[in-house]
């Protein structure tokens, strides 16, 4: 069974503000091993990066500027979550993203079927409990300093482990 963790970076909280993309990390798993296929993009969102965005990501649009746009790499990022199960720590967040890029360009939507949300089997298993990511990292004593700013490869790769830890416990 393959599976990818996916993470995006964005220009702030909300589509309806129409903000955009500006990272997206996949890591392909087989049987919740690494495969070490990866999916990797900076993104031009064609729009200025939130002052609140920038404090939890770093990308300036200085940086992402002369990056890709999402129709650019849309072919490719479908290609490679095709046919797996996808892995997202608060799914309707990064869901609502990419819907969003590719109800823009015409392109089918991602269905919600094909998504397990980290954040809802945390939640169930521990009800009450701080459930973000870096909390979920502590409770499974998941390295995570290499997390200063948000990233969402690095993200990814701390996403992998907790998420083995979540469906192993």
């Amino acid at each position: 069974m393959f599976e990818v963790i996916l993470d995006t970076e964005t220009t702030g909280l909300s589509t309806t503000e129409k903000h955009r993309i500006v990272e997206i990390g996949c890591i392909e798993l087989e049987n919740q091993i690494p495969t070490n296929k990866i999916f990797h993009e900076y993104l031009n969102p064609q729009r200025a990066v939130s002052e609140d965005a920038y404090k939890v990501h770093g990308y300036s649009d200085k940086f992402l500027s002369n990056k890709k746009t999402f129709p650019e790499i849309v072919e490719s990022f479908l290609d490679f979550i095709k046919d797996k199960k996808i892995i997202i720590h608060n799914a309707p967040f990064d869901l609502s993203f990419l819907n969003y890029e590719l109800k823009l360009i015409n392109q089918k939507m991602i269905d919600k079927t094909n998504i397990v949300d980290t954040l809802e089997i945390a939640r169930q298993k521990y009800p009450g409990s701080q459930n973000s990511l870096d909390a979920l990292c502590k409770r499974f004593n998941v390295n995570n300093s290499k997390r200063e700013k948000h990233n969402a490869l690095v993200d990814c790769q701390l996403l992998k482990e907790v998420y083995i830890n979540l469906i192993d416990q």
